[in-house]
């Protein structure tokens, strides 16, 4: 699983502020710690490749048990997804977005199984929660994982010749944007770290 994370100063813009009391920096760490436990624990999933060039990012994802990669600073997400599936070796790839905070390990199992039954040589994707974006990205042994992460990249992906897939998976489709999102996924149930800042943030 391929998991690209930007330098935590320019992470998650538009959750800048979102909680009052925490440093941004803090909350866009958490955010993609949670994400990185989630996929650790998911029993489909081989191993972890965090890319990124953000030297707590890289320390945090070893540290959980994650392979960290350094990122070419300035490339872009795509760029990253790619370079991770290209070090990922043979075998299933798949690029996974680091703002799933509520992510479950069961769901995310379940998306990667309905990925591996979609027609042979065949790319599937997830879409996010408003259903324009993209949170997950699967593809075949083979077959290079050819990344459209950005703007309308759910359609972007269905383009490519990607097939969506669609299951009950609440939490892997809840990406963290903006705070509206952030609540969205609290709604959910946050991982630790992040609902660790929640709480210091707007303590009962």
């Amino acid at each position: 699983m391929v998991v690209p994370v930007k330098r935590l100063a320019a992470a998650k813009s538009r959750l800048r502020g979102a909680l009052p009391a925490v440093p941004h920096e803090e909350l866009a760490l958490a955010l993609a710690a949670d994400t990185v436990a989630a996929v650790l624990a998911c029993p489909a999933v081989a191993g972890v490749l965090v890319v990124t060039d953000d030297a707590r990012v890289g320390e945090t994802a070893r540290r959980a048990g994650a392979r960290a990669l350094p990122d070419t600073p300035g490339a872009g997400l795509n760029a990253a997804f790619r370079h991770g599936a290209s070090a990922a070796g043979g075998g299933w790839v798949a690029g996974l977005t680091a703002d799933l905070p509520a992510l479950r390990p069961a769901e995310l199992a379940a998306a990667l199984r309905a990925a591996q039954a979609v027609p042979r040589g065949v790319r599937g994707y997830v879409a996010d929660a408003p259903g324009a974006g993209t949170v997950l990205l699967a593809a075949p042994p083979g077959v290079p994982l050819d990344p459209r992460f950005g703007v309308g990249s759910a359609a972007a992906h269905a383009a490519s010749g990607a097939l969506a897939l669609t299951g009950n998976w609440p939490s892997l489709r809840r990406d963290v944007d903006t705070a509206g999102d952030l609540a969205a996924a609290a709604r959910l149930g946050l991982g630790p770290r992040t609902a660790a800042l929640a709480a210091a943030s707007c303590p009962v």
